[in-house]
């Protein structure tokens, strides 16, 4: 009875076993725009969950390439809004991934119907197959720019706009002033359309093995159907989700059966056996294996089908995670492509003082607002300057952190706010401790002011940056509340106390002082630019004037460093640092707060919970220290508010951006395609189609 029962258990074992060394079937849904840095309170973290963050689709295909089971990837694709500087970070992740000798297979139902596939595919291309479903098309109609003009509409209700700008190239107002475009804003807005487009047909004709005649071609007589993409080369197979799933299911079970997994796993199963014993003692340690395989694979019964357990690359991510944290799990053996076990020095192990060294990576994302920000829930992200500099204080004072990689995805902001965050980067800079700025989707003018500390900036070349320059002003809405028969009286002592009030002009002494106030901060600007830079003023001056470049150009015009992602920005920050190259960069996100951290109110500016994240903070139209009442900006000439390339179109980040400038009224002004952040914050760069 003992023998059966012992016999029985070792089966259970090897059943248990096998599902661990089954083949991993990695999904990604990339039908949502990937979350980029850290939410800002405990509800929109919650509501994050469900859509993956760009760092976790990073991360876990990085941990994918050192695990044999993990061999295959598919992915959906569908137009979601994605940047495209978000896509160029995710294609160079899935290249690596393939690099290592995974395969990697993408689906879309379309990409675009009738158009506005253009991104969506390109980020395709950087998989091994391209699978459409046979009703879907290819919206490969390239790259078009259309920027709202209402100067016309704004004097119809009586709205007169009074700003200055530093210079030419900083067309945040022109919007509002201009009724088309000026030399330079059209100048400036040719440039990113043909840079964009040449980096798209560039990537796409290298992994199609096209000419980039060929691919302009193709794209010139777009939409094309699936039948006719196939025929030109741009896709693999047609056929609909299950039959690619079966594709790619049978490559996994092929995958498997050339790999040295499975007899690896046999031993630790005749290990688990042997400890086992017989008798009760045999089913109490199959229960314990069976607790720790579900531990180590975060996979269920259900999830495997055919031999191949299929998995989100979050899941698959977090399960990783959490078995690399702890020291309680069931031992395995750490596989390299090929099935060579990990040693000593590598990637896999980590010894002595090294163990204990991170990278910090500190988020800053949304527009740039002087002092701490709301927490309310539901708002959009912002880099506010109380938040940032106690992050960087807080890894100031953190002897395991080696270095810091900033990650940078704003427009701009506030001048002083800028200021102060850069600040805290050189005062971190001076522990000995390196600081690298990897910039996102967008960097621009206050995004880039904050990096001006740093050791190196990296970017993609789709990130749109520089703009350095600042706009200033008012609107004069005295005119259209005659006309609505809304009068205000005022009493003021001061020359200039009524300086920034909506309800009158500006008067000559006043413009003087904005004019003043506008060449001061550009002069500081270009100065930090040049000190930071390494260049002179003058040369500096040449490519700012407010003026917007993708990073490809950026990095021609020395405002760049490298043209690479978040992750070869940590490996570069840890080589900084003078660790080992062999070893793989341990990071820790910061501020990361536990709960009550983010409910409780800090006890010092120097306390861990003066680092929470801000939010956009909720005011109306007329409310003071606004936009409305002026107030200088470095806002990024034309990507406002994450306005960027997607799909075939630049879009605004989302609706909870308008909460910043338009308050209650933020879906009307939404709806009405005003710039996100406010009458005067930035203007809305246009659409691509």
């Amino acid at each position: 009875m003992a023998a059966d029962t012992a016999r029985q258990a070792l089966a259970g074992v090897h059943r248990l076993y096998a599902r661990r060394s089954a083949p991993i079937l990695l999904e990604l849904d990339l039908t949502m725009d990937p979350v980029e840095g850290v939410p800002g309170d405990p509800v929109s973290a919650a509501l994050a969950r469900r859509r993956p963050s760009l760092r976790t689709v990073v991360d876990g295909l990085r941990r994918a390439r050192e695990d044999d089971r993990a061999a295959t990837l598919i992915a959906r694709i569908a137009p979601c809004g994605t940047p495209l500087a978000r896509v160029q970070e995710i294609r160079d992740a899935v290249i690596a991934f393939r690099e290592a000798g995974g395969t990697a297979f993408a689906y879309a139902d379309a990409f675009g119907e009738f158009g506005g596939g253009t991104v969506p595919y390109y980020l395709a291309c950087a998989f091994d197959q391209i699978w459409l479903a046979p009703p879907g098309e290819l919206g490969l109609t390239g790259v078009a720019l259309e920027t709202p003009f209402l100067r016309d509409a704004l004097d119809r209700l009586g709205i007169e706009i009074q700003v200055g700008q530093r210079h030419e190239y900083k067309n945040a107002v022109n919007t509002f002033v201009e009724r088309d475009f000026t030399a330079a804003h059209r100048e400036a807005s040719e440039r990113i359309v043909v840079s964009s487009l040449s980096m798209i047909v560039d990537g796409i004709a290298t992994a199609r093995g096209l000419s980039p005649a060929r691919v302009r071609e193709l794209i010139d007589n777009a939409p094309l159907s699936a039948e006719q993409a196939r025929r030109g080369g741009l896709v693999d197979r047609l056929g609909y989700r299950d039959e690619v799933y079966a594709a790619a299911r049978a490559h996994a079970r092929r995958t498997a059966g050339d790999g040295t997994g499975p007899a690896t796993d046999a031993a630790h199963t005749a290990d688990a056996a042997h400890t086992a014993g017989a008798g009760g003692e045999a089913e109490a340690g199959a229960d314990a294996v069976a607790r720790g395989v579900a531990r180590s694979t975060g996979a269920t019964a259900e999830d495997e089908r055919d031999g191949v357990i299929l998995m989100y690359l979050s899941h698959y991510q977090r399960t990783a995670q959490r078995r690399e944290a702890s020291r309680s799990r069931l031992p395995a053996p750490v596989l390299h492509r090929g099935g060579q076990l990990a040693k000593p020095g590598g990637k896999a192990f980590r010894r002595g003082s090294e163990r204990r060294k991170v990278i910090a990576v500190i988020h800053g994302t949304g527009p740039v607002l002087l002092g701490r920000g709301g927490r309310a829930p539901l708002r959009g992200p912002a880099m506010t300057s109380d938040a940032l500099t106690a992050a960087f204080r807080a890894a100031g004072r953190d002897e395991d952190v080696a270095a810091a990689v900033f990650r940078v995805d704003s427009p701009g902001g506030s001048y002083v706010a800028s200021d102060l965050i850069r600040r805290e980067v050189e005062r971190f800079q001076a522990t000995g401790r390196p600081v690298v700025v990897s910039m996102g989707s967008v960097a621009a003018s206050g995004g880039y002011f904050v990096a001006l500390g740093a050791d190196a900036i990296v970017a993609h070349p789709g990130t749109l940056t520089g703009s350095i320059g600042v706009f200033g002003g008012k609107q004069v809405v005295r005119e259209l509340l005659d006309k609505i028969g809304v009068r205000f009286g005022a009493v003021a002592e001061g020359e200039n106390a009524l300086m920034t009030s909506p309800r009158r002009e500006f008067s000559p002494a006043e413009r003087k002082k904005l004019d003043e106030f506008l060449d001061r901060v550009y002069e500081d600007f270009v100065t930090k630019v040049a000190a930071g830079r390494k260049m002179t003023p003058e040369a500096v001056h040449e490519v700012a004037r407010g003026r917007v470049w993708t990073g490809a150009d950026a990095h021609e015009r020395g405002l760049v460093d490298v043209l690479v992602g978040l992750s070869q920005a940590c490996e570069l920050a840890w080589e900084k640092a003078g660790l080992p190259t062999s070893v793989t960069p341990r990071l820790r996100v910061l501020p990361k707060l536990a709960l009550a951290d983010r409910l409780r109110p800090p006890r010092s500016s120097e306390d861990p919970a003066a680092a929470g994240v801000g939010g956009v903070p909720l005011a109306g139209p007329l409310s003071a220290g606004l936009p409305l009442t002026g107030t200088a900006l470095l806002g990024a000439s034309l990507e406002v508010m994450a306005h960027r390339v997607v799909g075939g179109v630049y879009a605004t980040a989302g609706g909870d951006a308008f909460a910043a400038g338009w308050g209650p009224l933020a879906a009307a002004a939404a709806r009405a395609g005003l710039p996100a952040g406010g009458p005067l914050l930035m203007p809305p760069l246009g659409r691509i189609t």
